[in-house]
């Protein structure tokens, strides 16, 4: 298993790097991607076609960003509607757990904001794209929720989602090393770098790199047992790090460090006496790990990195607004919420309105005020169930050791960066799941 593991990482360090020189490869990687999952899934036995289309959407929402780099598939949100795809066939082939419920209310009441816009957006505005656009994630969200809920995989399952998730992130950030493999020479000012990020959006980027440098830690507390294996996770930690710092965009940054102090705290907590002698270990390993490369990254940025964090600009001056700007767009939301209380603005309407009203053609970047502005009450409604049915969910089922650390993904993901990937969509889907023990195998003496 371990041989099989390397040879996997170092086939996708090898796309990473093909893909870098030949971005028409990224194509072909994206086919690939779809012929591979499509064959599995439809060859798999009925029990276990629940567990291909998890690793499928899985490694979907890895590839996302570096698709989306190289503009590699069908169009910008393929990996989205690849996610969406997968999940009904789930459903086709399981149905949902009716427990399940709650999230077909969800769905059904995003759909008054559709016609809301049909209605009020000008004639002029591509009112497909527009409502495509917004609706793709929170849908993504409601169909992988109804999916997942009630399905039950094992621990070693589990090890191989986050293996299948990790691998195009691998590629992912090889690609950028590639496109950037000096970082000192690109730094001159602690705004988001998009030169860092691979030429691409850095709050994408650091989203992404942050929850790869998540699964490995998962992976190095809870399932790698040989020490060259544990190096090699290290290895990869630092690595997700430091790109993920070096973006400047602290959102997925900040995020991960919530979802791994969650992961370990909970992992510890359940821990026999035995075990957490040897966990205290590996937790300073880790810290000394993420502590030099914090020191390597401030290094790198000439110490910007540092004045980034402290909310200061280049010269060392604090900046008055933390979230750089977008209290100002949110608060326009809100504004946006109480004037039309009742069904909203309309999907995809509130950007064009400000624009309107301000001239400041900007997104908030927040699910949160988004939905309340554009669906009206029928949007708290919304959010009030994909914010309380999983803590629900939680009180029944408290055996996936990943619960809050994916639910804060989400939860924080959106509040910075929105849906616009599939990563927060289907990463809330996971903490639904339920995970048990592996059986332990019988022996069985011969009989002589």
């Amino acid at each position: 298993m371990q041989n099989g593991y390397l040879k996997i990482v170092g086939l996708h360090i090898l796309i990473g790097i093909l893909v870098y020189f030949s971005r028409a490869l990224g194509d072909v990687y994206f086919y690939g991607i779809v012929a591979y999952f499509f064959f599995k899934i439809f060859t798999a036995a009925v029990p276990m076609k629940s567990f291909e289309i998890i690793k499928a959407c899985a490694y979907v929402l890895g590839a996302e960003v570096l698709l989306r780099m190289t503009g590699s598939g069908l169009f910008y949100e393929s990996s989205k509607y690849l996610v969406v795809v997968f999940t009904i066939m789930g459903l086709f082939y399981k149905g949902f757990n009716l427990r399940a419920t709650p999230y077909v209310l969800y769905v059904l009441l995003l759909i008054p904001g559709i016609y809301v816009s049909l209605y009020a957006l000008d004639v002029s505005a591509d009112i497909r794209k527009a409502v495509a656009f917004n609706l793709s994630g929170p849908v993504c969200l409601g169909l992988a929720a109804l999916f997942c809920m009630g399905v039950s995989i094992t621990r070693s399952q589990l090890e191989q989602i986050i293996n299948f998730a990790v691998y195009p992130l691998i590629s992912t950030v090889i690609y950028i090393v590639a496109f950037n493999p000096n970082v000192s020479e690109v730094v001159a000012s602690t705004g988001s770098n998009f030169v860092t990020s691979g030429g691409f959006g850095p709050n994408q980027v650091s989203t992404v790199l942050s929850l790869g440098a998540f699964f490995m830690t998962v992976k190095f507390f809870m399932f790698t047992k040989t020490r060259v294996m544990r190096y090699v996770d290290l290895a990869f930690i630092l690595l997700f790090s430091f790109r993920a710092i070096v973006t400047f965009s602290r959102g997925g940054v900040l995020t991960a460090i919530i979802m791994v102090a969650c992961f370990i705290f909970f992992q510890y907590r359940f821990m026999d006496r035995n075990k957490k002698s040897s966990m205290l270990i590996s937790i300073v390993l880790f810290i000394g790990v993420i502590t030099a490369t914090w020191v390597y990254s401030s290094i790198q940025t000439n110490g910007l990195i540092t004045n980034r964090y402290a909310n200061e600009n280049a010269r060392g001056e604090e900046k008055q607004d933390v979230t750089t700007g977008r209290v100002f767009l949110i608060k326009k939301e809100l504004e946006e919420f109480f004037e039309n209380p009742f069904l909203g603005v309309g999907v995809g309407r509130i950007k064009d309105l400000r624009f309107q009203e301000t001239g400041i053609q900007a997104a908030s970047h927040n699910e949160m005020s988004r939905i309340v502005a554009e669906h009206g009450l029928l949007g708290v409604i919304a959010f009030a169930i994909i914010l309380f049915v999983p803590l629900l969910f939680r009180l029944r089922d408290r055996n996936n050791v990943l619960f809050f650390s994916f639910y804060f993904f989400w939860f924080l993901t959106i509040n910075h960066s929105a849906m616009r990937i599939a990563a927060p969509a289907f990463i809330y889907a996971l903490s639904l799941l339920h995970i048990r023990h592996d059986q332990p195998r019988l022996h069985r003496e011969q009989i002589k």
